[in-house]
This record gives C-alpha cells, sequence and structure tokens, in this order.
C-alpha cells in the first residue's frame, strides 16, 4: 500500500468468501489465532467449516486477520467489513484485540446457529437483476431484505418455504436467484434469540477507538457505539453499497480486501466507477508498513 493511504480502504470480508489456502495462511501469519480457535471450539473450525456458521465465522476471521498481515498489517484512511468482516476490521483498527476479536467471532456464531436451529427452518437467496420487481416479490412473500451488496444484487432472508415460493416468481420476473450455503435466515428478526448470548460476549470484552474510522456496514456511517452497532447487525440488513458509496464520497479511491477471496472486490467493481479496487493479495506485500 506504500506510503500514501489517504485515499484508501481496506476490506474485510464476512462468512461465504471461504477459501482453499485459508488454515494453511493462518497457520503461518496468526498461528496463534488458530490454536485459540480450537481450544474455544473444542475442534479446528477449518475442518469442520462446512458443519455451519459455529466453525465458518471464526475460521473466516481468523483468515482474514491472516491475509491483512501477510500483507504486512497495513493501514488505510478508512476500514470496513461486510457482516462478520466487521470484527477484524475493528481488531485491525485496534478497537479490539484480536484475541477479543476471535472470541466475539465464536460467540456470534455459535448464537446465530443456536437461533437458526431452535426456529424453523430458514435460508438466504442472492437475486440478481432488476431491484424493484425483487423488492416486491420479497416483501408479498414476508422475506426480509438482507444485504443491499452492489446495483442489482440483493440478498433476502427467511423462512425456507417462503424462499422456495420465491424462487420461481423471481425467475418469471426475469430474475436470477441462488439459495445460499448458510443454514439460518441471517440479518433478519429470525435471530433475535442471538442478541441477548452476544450481549454478553460483548460486555466481557474491552471496546477502544480505533486508530482509524471503521465503517459500519449495518448504518453506513463510522462506528460510534461499537458494541450497540456489532449487537444490532445480528437483526439488522447489511447495507454494503451504502457502505461503499458513503467511503467514496469520503474521499477513498483504492479498495484494497485483505480476503479471503474475492467477493468484496468484486461488489466495488459493481458499485463504483473510476476506482481501483483490488485484494491485497493482488497488490504484494508493500515496502514497508504503514504505522
Amino acid at each position: 500500500m506504500g506510503q500514501n493511504n489517504h485515499d484508501t480502504a481496506l476490506l474485510f470480508p464476512g462468512q461465504g468468501s471461504q477459501s482453499d489456502d485459508m488454515r494453511e495462511l493462518v497457520a503461518r501469519a496468526r498461528p496463534g489465532l488458530l490454536e485459540q480457535a480450537i481450544a474455544e471450539l473444542g475442534a479446528d473450525p477449518f475442518e469442520r467449516i462446512d458443519e455451519g456458521t459455529a466453525y465458518a465465522q471464526p475460521a473466516l476471521y481468523c483468515a482474514s486477520l491472516a491475509g491483512w498481515a501477510n500483507a504486512g498489517s497495513p493501514t488505510a484512511a478508512f476500514m470496513a467489513g461486510h457482516s462478520l468482516g466487521e470484527l477484524a476490521a475493528l481488531a485491525a483498527a485496534g478497537s479490539l484485540s484480536e484475541k477479543d476479536g476471535l472470541s466475539l467471532a465464536v460467540a456470534r456464531g455459535r448464537a446465530m446457529q443456536a437461533a437458526a436451529e431452535s426456529g424453523p427452518p430458514g435460508g438466504m437467496l442472492a437475486v440478481l437483476g432488476d431491484e424493484p420487481p425483487a423488492r416486491e416479490i420479497a416483501e408479498r412473500l414476508g422475506l426480509t431484505l438482507a444485504n443491499e451488496n452492489a446495483p442489482g444484487q440483493l440478498v433476502v432472508s427467511g423462512p425456507a418455504d417462503a424462499l422456495a415460493a420465491a424462487k420461481p416468481e423471481l425467475k418469471r420476473a426475469g430474475l436470477k436467484a441462488i439459495r445460499l450455503r448458510v443454514q439460518g435466515a441471517f440479518h433478519s428478526p429470525a435471530m433475535e434469540s442471538a442478541v441477548p448470548p452476544f450481549e454478553r460476549a460483548l460486555a466481557a470484552v474491552e471496546v477502544g477507538s480505533p486508530r482509524v474510522p471503521v465503517m459500519s456496514s449495518i448504518v453506513a456511517r463510522p462506528f460510534d457505539d461499537v458494541r450497540a452497532r456489532l449487537l444490532e447487525a445480528l437483526v439488522r440488513p447489511v447495507r454494503w453499497r451504502e457502505a461503499l458509496v458513503a467511503l467514496h464520497r469520503a474521499g477513498v479511491r483504492r479498495f484494497l480486501e485483505t480476503g479471503p477471496g474475492n467477493v468484496l472486490t468484486g461488489l466495488v467493481r459493481r458499485t463504483l466507477d473510476s476506482v481501483e479496487a483490488a485484494t491485497v493479495a493482488e497488490r504484494g506485500r508493500p515496502e514497508a508498513a504503514d504505522a
């Protein structure tokens, strides 16, 4: 990233950005986090990542910070995380310790999986195409708009039967609908029972002011009350498109994703014109990490 980062934002991905080389990178760049994750979960989260969000979230948290560390732990004018990625962004910005951030990722994943398993079967559906009909169909069938990721890319959340009913309607409207590999109606009222246990976990960790502003993907402005914003993120939609636009308005012209994967890089390119979007791996390790 070099010495000039006044127009740069670092982006930390959320669940769904898994890659095959994650564990190897974490073992090399953040072995202490891997040891902590195994100790807190009683298992290696990378070996059980397909068993649910209780393992996927701490695995992705570790991998995201490992990608950042592997790039030299650079800083930037802003940081932002997509959903779960907010924990890694806050840790990189110094608001949370990396260890406390991992403990929160463990608590969050467990609480969300428990909420998903305690109610009717639910899930999430990515919808690609014209937004007005997608919103109308979702509202009529009682689905929640869970993610506004980019122009023409929404995610709806809700009961499995409503998702099944929505797919043919969306197809008839000329939209593409893809069922996501998650076991719950995340970012919706279905996650209400996850709030109390995660609130207790948040109360048990020390939270400080970040060294650089961290853009909330829920309210599309920098974090103010970190605990409150993280808590409401369980049941409120991710406004990623608005967060990117807010960063652009603040002067950001370079968006670098820590990985794993490049999902957020693609969303930046779909949302903003005339900006640089890449992963830190593509950019290579900076000559000197910024302080």
